[in-house]
């Protein structure tokens, strides 16, 4: 793909969605990094569910350290692998209270020190929270670049360094919402909705889907 259609491609999802977002529910750097936590292999919905229960009675490391591991899986023991998220999530407060005075850090290395922050963790939180322009490459960013052209990649790293280098500047900060919302609702895994797709005109995906019978 090349660079004008990427630019167009780009222009076209901010205009449909000028201010993106993530969809998980939160109000402080802390909320985010916890729902961010609670959502490896896990839906949004699952998680904001669980949050809502979680914010209004422990939403500062202090007092979900207070709770405990046994405290807090009643809250989010609807979401997989609770019970190991449980652990990482009173962990993580720990390190917060003790080593950055109860804050979440900015720096990359910091949040990925934290018990079950990996990269993509870490990049949504620079990237929400702290308005660095990061791209964490999740499954719906991994099959939309793939799929459409626009940054191809073996794997997560390498699409991220592709994106990395690829997105134009302008558009860098707001990426990663945009190519999510759009393998999450338009460009979908196994039937993605090209009969309804803004960029289907410029997306290189040669197996097109045709519109429905029934729509």
């Amino acid at each position: 793909m090349n660079a004008a259609k990427r630019q167009v491609i780009f222009e076209r999802l901010r205009q449909q969605n000028p201010h993106p977002t993530t969809e998980l529910e939160y109000t402080t750097p802390f909320e985010l990094l916890i729902a961010v936590l609670l959502s490896a292999q896990a839906t949004d919905v699952s998680v904001n569910k669980a949050t809502r229960l979680l914010y209004p009675a422990a939403n500062t490391p202090q007092k979900i350290h207070a709770l405990g591991v046994d405290g807090l899986i009643p809250y989010i023991q609807t979401i997989g692998l609770f019970r190991t998220k449980a652990k990482n999530v009173i962990e993580t407060c720990r390190i917060l209270m003790a080593e950055h005075n109860s804050e979440v850090p900015r720096q990359r290395e910091a949040l990925e020190a934290l018990p079950g922050v990996g990269r993509k963790t870490a990049n949504v939180v620079m990237n929400t929270a702290f308005g660095e322009p990061t791209i964490a490459v999740d499954t719906h960013i991994f099959r939309v670049s793939n799929r459409t052209g626009i940054a191809p990649g073996k794997n997560v790293d390498i699409v991220e360094q592709k994106l990395m280098k690829l997105v134009p500047a302008e558009f860098k900060q707001d990426a990663h919402h945009w190519l999510i919302l759009h393998g999450r609702y338009t460009c979908i895994a196994r039937k993605p909705k090209c009969w309804n797709c803004m960029i289907a005109d410029l997306c290189e995906f040669k197996q097109k889907t045709p519109l429905p019978e029934t729509v």
